[in-house]
């Protein structure tokens, strides 16, 4: 059995999901202890537990240990059963971090299956719905599988309520090669707002449109969402290449101005477009397992995360592979194997 200690690396839940994806697909079970050691407040939260669930809901797994809090637990597979499920988080907790624990097994089942996931849809320290949608699974299609995804409702933090559908037509994934992005087709920026002031979102954009001048004035757009799926804010910053797109998020949050939050992720975007870059930060750390399925491929990145790393470290110890991170002249990264 495979032992984890989940306070290694970025010491996150990421460590969770990927270790129950990778464990369904290889069949190995592991044991973790400390989860998300690194964080403020340790162990399993919902959208976590919820993940867990939906693994051995998928992978007929048996699980010891597991409960909202806990520290650790054991993790044993059995076989991936494709088919039709439903994922309700309970709360904000991230649809989007469930889907990434399940999404790989069932790609690479024998058979379609179709997931409904209820819970946040924007919220921090998750990718929003409109990442998952434009910059993610457009790639791992690129591999091979067919995976489409739908926005049916929003769900902001604290109130969750979301709902996403999503229909994943499996295949064996092939390696591909994400070196150059190609060029700029399109950009724009568009603040969502729902239930809150009109002018929150309004300053959002005007501060944008400041900080990114070359960028055409029809870019810029407020959309405001009915009020029951509020309160709740996004801003979402898109460059779209002509092989690649990148969005660059600000999640609305109390004692946050809504230009100090446009301003950050203005600043972003802009250091993305000034590099060479396939991907963002965020994406490297998601595109590593879709890779390490593949058994190879690589793509250029800006300077990997403590995340793109200990995602890294997971996969070796569950599949012997060793992606390294290659500083280039042009200061990007290219991560490979070997």
């Amino acid at each position: 059995m495979i032992v984890i200690d989940g306070a290694e690396g970025e010491g996150g839940g990421q460590v969770v999901r990927n270790a129950l994806a990778l464990s369904l697909v290889t069949g190995r079970p592991f044991r973790i202890a400390n989860i998300r050691g690194g964080r403020e407040k340790p162990g399993l939260m919902r959208q976590h537990l919820t993940a867990v669930e939906a693994a051995c809901a998928i992978g007929g797994a048996t699980c010891e240990g597991a409960s909202v809090g806990a520290s650790e637990f054991a993790f044993t597979p059995g076989r991936v059963v494709p088919g039709q499920y439903r994922f309700a988080v309970g709360t904000a907790g991230s649809t989007s971090l469930v889907l990434q624990t399940v999404l790989m097994p069932l790609l690479l089942a024998d058979a379609p299956s179709r997931l409904v996931l209820e819970g946040g849809t924007h919220n921090m320290m998750a990718p929003p719905f409109e990442f998952l949608e434009r910059v993610f699974l457009p790639l791992v299609n690129r591999m091979g599988p067919r995976i489409s995804a739908r926005l049916v409702r929003h769900g902001f933090f604290p109130r969750g309520g979301g709902r996403i559908e999503v229909e994943i037509a499996p295949a064996p994934l092939a390696p591909i090669d994400c070196v150059e992005r190609g060029a700029l087709r399109s950009v724009s920026a568009t603040a969502l707002f729902a239930a809150l002031p009109f002018n929150i979102a309004d300053r959002e954009i005007e501060t944008a449109r400041r900080l990114l001048p070359d960028w055409p004035e029809e870019a810029f757009a407020v959309r405001q969402l009915p009020d029951e799926q509020g309160p709740g804010n996004v801003l979402l910053l898109e460059a779209a290449f002509e092989h690649a797109t990148e969005i660059v998020t600000g999640f609305g949050k109390l004692g946050v101005s809504a230009e100090s939050l446009a301003r950050t992720a203005a600043q972003r975007m802009a250091g993305f477009l000034a590099s060479d870059a396939f991907v963002g930060p965020y994406l490297a750390d998601q595109l590593l397992l879709p890779f390490a399925l593949a058994r190879g491929g690589c793509f250029t990145t800006v300077k990997p995360s403590q995340h793109a790393r200990t995602a890294a470290e997971v996969i070796e110890r569950f599949t012997g592979q060793c992606w390294v991170f290659e500083q280039q002249s042009n200061g990007c990264h290219l991560v490979r194997l070997p």
